[in-house]
C-alpha cells in the first residue's frame, strides 16, 4: 500500500462506506483509504440500531448509490411511518387512534438491518478499489496546507499515510471536532435505549378486532417503523431482515428521566407503566432480549463541516437531531452528496472556495430549520389532534421542498441555491420561517387539545396535496422547472398552514372560517383578527385539511 491517496476516511461505518462507494461511483480513479476501529468484518445481526429510512435517504442509496437491487434483494421494504396515538388506551391496540398509510407507498424505503448492510458496502467499496482497513485505531491527523497526513494503530505497528482530504466520519467519537474543538450543543436534552429481540413482532397479532385489521393489506402493518406515542415519548418496533426485531424507547427527561429505563430491567420497569400492551408482548420474550444499548441526550451539531483546507465531517461526527421520522440517513446523504461534489470538483482542478461556504451555509440552514419540530416538543407527543396535524405538516414540508431538492440534484446546482437561497426574503428563508411559527402554533394549541379520541384511522394520502408531493419526489426537473416547482409547494404550504390555524382558532375563540391569516405573524394566544395582507386556502386545501381535523367546526361561523 502506498503512502499518497486522494482521500483518508477516517471511520468505515456507515456514512464512511456510502461516501466511499459515492466517490468511487463518480470517479473510479479517486483513491481512498479507510480506517475502520473495528477488528473483522461486522456480525450479520450486528448490535447497532435498525436504520429506517424515509424517502431523501432512501433515494441516494437506491438511486445515488445503485443499490435498489441489494435492498429489494436483501433489506426489508418498509411500509412507511406508523403512529399510534390515544394513549388512554394503551392496554388495546385497536382503540388507539392509528396514522399510517393503508397500501404499498408508491416512492419505497427500507428497514436496514446495519450489520448486513455495512458488510455488503465494504464489499463493494473494495470492488471498485477502495482500501479499507479493519482494526485501524487513528491516533493523529496532522493537517496542513498541502498534504495532510494520518497516523493509526493496527495490529503491532503504527503507520501513517498522506492525503489530500481527510474525512471524519468516526461517528459520536468525532475524531476531528475533538481535535480542532468546533463542537456545538444543542438545546434538545432527549435521550434512547433500545435492544433487538430475536424473531418477528407483529402488531397486527396484537389484536383480535378483524375491522381494525381490515385497515391495512395483510403483512403490512409489519413492515411500518412503529411509533407508539405518550406524553414526553415514543417507542419504536422496526423489522429487520434477518428476522429479528428493534426496540426503543425515546424520551425526554423532563417527562421520563433517563435512569428509569437506561437498564434492560428497567426498561421492561418503565414500558410496563407507560405502554402495558407492548411490555405484555415483550415480557414473554425477555430470553430472545439480544442486547441493549443506550444514547444519552443525543442531539448535538459542529461549528464546521467543510473546510476549503481540504478536510471535512460526515455523518455524526458532524450533526444528529433526533431519531423521530427517521431523518438520520437524510442528513448522511446530504453531507455525503455535498462533500463528495467538492472532492470531486477540487480533483478536476476547480476552485471549491465559493461552494465549499455555500454548501456549509446552505446545511447548517437546513439543520437549524429542523431544530424546531422537536425542541421542547416531546411534551405534545401524547396529544392525538395536534401530533396528527403536526406529522402531516412536518411531512408536507418534508416532501414539497428539500427532498423534491434532493431527487433532483439542486443542493449541488448554484443556480439553484442562488434563486432559492442567496437573497433577503427568499424561498429558503420564508421555508424556515414558515415552519418554525408553524411549530410555534402547535406548542400554542396544545394547552386546547383536550378531548380524548379512539377507534380512528387517518391515512395520510387521504390528503390530496400530501399524495402530490409525495409522488412528485420521483418527478424530474429542469432548473428553472425546479425552482418554480419549489414556488408553487409553498404557496400550498402557506395555504395549508392558514387553514390549520383557522379551525385551531374557531375552536378556541369561534372565529369565522373566512379570517384572513398571515401564516408568518398568526398566534393563538390573543383572539385572531383579519389581516389586511392575509391568506385565505383554497377550497380544495380546505377540503383536504378538514379530513385531518377530529373536533366539530362551529357551525356558526361557516
Amino acid at each position: 500500500m502506498g503512502n499518497q491517496f486522494d482521500v483518508i476516511i477516517l471511520g468505515g461505518g456507515l456514512a464512511g462506506l456510502t461516501l466511499t462507494l459515492q466517490l468511487k461511483r463518480s470517479n473510479p480513479e479517486l483513491s481512498i483509504l479507510v480506517l475502520e476501529m473495528r477488528d473483522g468484518l461486522a456480525p450479520d445481526s450486528t448490535h447497532k440500531v435498525g436504520e429506517s429510512t424515509v424517502e431523501l435517504g432512501t433515494h441516494y442509496i437506491r438511486e445515488v448509490l445503485d443499490l435498489k437491487d441489494y435492498l429489494d434483494e436483501h433489506q426489508l421494504p418498509k411500509h412507511g411511518l406508523r403512529f399510534f396515538f390515544s394513549p388512554e388506551h394503551k392496554d388495546e391496540i385497536s382503540k388507539r387512534v392509528e396514522l399510517g398509510p393503508r397500501e404499498l407507498l408508491p416512492v419505497p424505503s427500507h428497514q436496514l438491518d446495519r450489520g448486513t448492510f455495512e458488510n455488503e458496502l465494504i464489499r463493494r467499496c473494495r470492488e471498485l478499489g477502495a482500501i479499507i482497513e479493519l482494526g485501524a485505531k487513528v491516533t493523529a491527523a496532522d493537517l496542513q496546507e498541502g498534504d495532510h497526513s494520518v497516523t493509526y494503530q493496527q495490529g503491532d505497528g503504527d503507520y501513517t499515510q498522506k492525503s489530500k482530504w481527510v474525512v471524519d466520519a468516526t461517528g459520536r467519537s468525532s475524531f476531528l471536532k475533538r481535535k480542532l474543538g468546533f463542537k456545538k450543543d444543542v438545546d434538545h436534552g432527549v435521550s434512547s435505549a433500545w435492544f433487538r429481540v430475536k424473531g418477528e413482532i407483529d402488531v397486527d397479532d396484537w389484536s383480535e378486532n378483524k375491522e381494525w385489521s381490515s385497515y391495512v393489506q395483510p403483512g403490512l402493518r409489519r413492515l411500518s417503523t412503529i411509533h407508539f406515542m405518550g406524553q414526553g415519548y415514543w417507542v419504536w418496533f422496526i423489522p429487520l431482515a434477518t428476522g429479528n426485531t428493534s426496540v426503543g424507547i425515546v424520551a425526554d427527561p423532563e417527562y421520563h428521566p433517563f435512569d428509569t429505563y437506561n437498564k434492560l430491567n428497567k426498561a421492561m420497569d418503565w414500558l410496563k407503566v407507560n405502554e402495558p400492551q407492548c411490555f405484555d408482548i415483550l415480557d414473554k420474550k425477555r430470553e430472545d432480549v439480544l442486547d441493549f444499548r443506550v444514547i444519552k441526550h443525543f442531539a448535538h451539531s459542529s461549528e464546521k463541516l467543510y473546510s476549503t483546507d481540504r478536510w471535512a465531517v460526515t455523518g455524526e461526527s458532524g450533526v444528529f437531531l433526533d431519531p423521530f421520522y427517521s431523518p438520520g440517513t437524510d442528513f448522511i446523504s446530504l453531507n455525503n452528496t455535498f462533500l463528495s461534489d467538492l472532492i470531486l470538483r477540487d480533483k478536476q482542478g476547480e476552485d471549491i472556495h465559493l461552494r465549499t461556504n455555500v454548501y456549509e451555509r446552505t446545511h447548517f440552514a437546513l439543520f437549524d430549520n429542523w431544530v424546531p419540530i422537536y425542541r421542547n416538543m416531546y411534551g405534545m407527543w401524547g396529544l392525538t389532534q395536534t401530533m396528527v396535524l403536526k406529522i402531516f405538516w412536518d411531512w408536507a414540508t418534508y416532501w414539497s421542498v428539500p427532498t423534491l431538492l434532493f431527487t433532483n440534484e439542486g443542493y449541488t446546482n448554484i443556480m439553484v441555491l442562488r434563486d432559492l437561497f442567496a437573497s433577503e426574503g427568499c424561498i429558503g428563508q420564508k421555508f424556515g420561517l414558515l415552519n418554525g411559527q408553524m411549530q410555534k402554533v402547535f406548542r400554542e394549541w396544545a394547552e386546547h387539545d383536550t378531548e380524548s379520541f379512539t377507534d380512528r384511522y387517518i391515512d395520510p394520502f387521504d390528503v390530496q396535496y400530501l399524495q402530490d408531493f409525495h409522488k412528485g419526489i420521483d418527478e424530474r426537473h429542469s432548473t428553472r422547472e425546479l425552482v418554480q416547482k419549489i414556488h408553487d409547494n409553498m404557496d400550498i404550504l402557506e395555504g395549508v398552514a392558514t387553514e390549520v390555524f383557522r379551525l385551531m382558532s374557531n375552536h378556541i375563540y369561534g372565529t369565522a372560517m373566512d379570517l384572513k391569516v398571515d401564516p408568518y405573524t398568526m398566534s393563538l394566544k390573543d383572539q385572531p383578527t383579519n389581516v389586511e395582507e392575509g391568506v385565505l386556502a383554497t377550497t380544495e386545501i380546505q377540503d383536504q385539511v378538514r379530513v385531518m381535523w377530529f373536533y366539530p367546526i362551529k357551525e356558526m361561523c361557516l
